[in-house]
């Protein structure tokens, strides 16, 4: 047990001895800057921050050029003063959290800039109006603008076909609503109806007010579809009919004879009812001139086939 306990403590020991050398190792290789970065990372402290106004002011005279005003037309001012703000007696210290203080300070000044730039662009004979027929060239091409033009088209068809489609939707709703009324009330109409002959049958009741209701309604769609037809005329197939076949009239026994036609001799021709016509001659119906162009028989057919051969 005691052996035990001694290989137990000498397994910690060496452990322990082993960590700390590693530890060691470590240290000297960050002091020798020999670690790699990687999971070790090294905090740099941030620069500081500093306000180096002889080196802004030696960028800025090596970005000066000496050239006239007319080239650069840079104007350095302060706002206009505010009418309003000096009858007001108010101070002119700007809130920059408020915008609409801080943009009218902008307006004031470059206000302030155009008023002081237009003299001496007019003393200059400088231009500071356009003319009427100046032409700018545009900034996109006509290939562009076509293309921007056929988008915009696309979106409107679009639209467009999104609102049919929508009034269609409403349209079918509609008509379902009115078909969904028309069946509860014909649904109604009829549950009446029954509850009345109920009562009729069970003696709850004499009158027979609902027939005669029912007998007006089916008059009254009859008239209705009368009067309809009446006005409306016969449809597109029925017209094409009666002006294909007539408007119809006796069609059995049409072609039967009358005494009038039976007496009527007018159209009868001696030749024709005897067979006597042009082509036929005597009985039988044979004889008089040949046909003209009679076809030749079988021998002769062949005959001609082999000499154009």
């Amino acid at each position: 047990m005691a052996a035990a306990v001694a290989r137990r403590g000498s397994f910690s020991d060496s452990g322990s001895d082993s960590e700390d050398s590693s530890l060691s190792d470590s240290e000297e290789a960050f002091a020798k800057g020999a670690l790699k970065p990687g999971l070790n990372v090294v905090l740099e402290e941030r620069p500081k921050r500093r306000n180096d106004t002889d080196g802004l002011k030696q960028c800025l005279a090596e970005f000066r050029q000496q050239l006239a005003w007319v080239e650069r037309l840079d104007v350095t001012l302060g706002p206009v003063a505010d009418p309003v703000a000096q009858s007001a007696s108010a101070s002119d210290a700007v809130d920059p959290e408020n915008d609409f203080q801080r943009e009218m300070s902008f307006y004031r000044q470059a206000q302030a800039a155009v008023l002081e730039a237009l003299p001496r662009l007019r003393k200059l004979q400088v231009p500071t109006r356009r003319p009427d027929d100046y032409f700018a060239e545009m900034a996109k091409s006509d290939q562009q603008m076509q293309k921007i033009r056929q988008k915009l088209k696309s979106k409107q068809e679009a639209m467009e076909r999104s609102e049919k489609a929508k009034q269609l939707r409403a349209m079918r709703k509609y008509g379902k609503k009115v078909q969904v009324e028309v069946l509860q009330r014909r649904q109604k109409e009829k549950k009446n109806m029954l509850n009345a002959v109920k009562k009729y049958q069970k003696g709850l009741s004499d009158k027979l007010d609902f027939l005669d209701e029912e007998q007006t309604s089916s008059q009254g769609n009859k008239k209705g579809n009368a009067s309809q037809r009446t006005k409306k005329g016969p449809n597109a197939k029925r017209r094409y009919k009666n002006q294909k076949f007539g408007f119809g009239g006796k069609k059995k026994g049409s072609k039967w004879n009358t005494k009038e036609s039976f007496n009527d001799v007018s159209s009868f021709q001696s030749k024709v009812a005897h067979n006597k016509g042009p082509g036929k001659g005597g009985r039988g119906g044979k004889g008089g001139k040949k046909a003209l162009n009679k076809r030749p028989g079988k021998r002769a057919r062949q005959k001609m086939k082999n000499r154009a051969r």
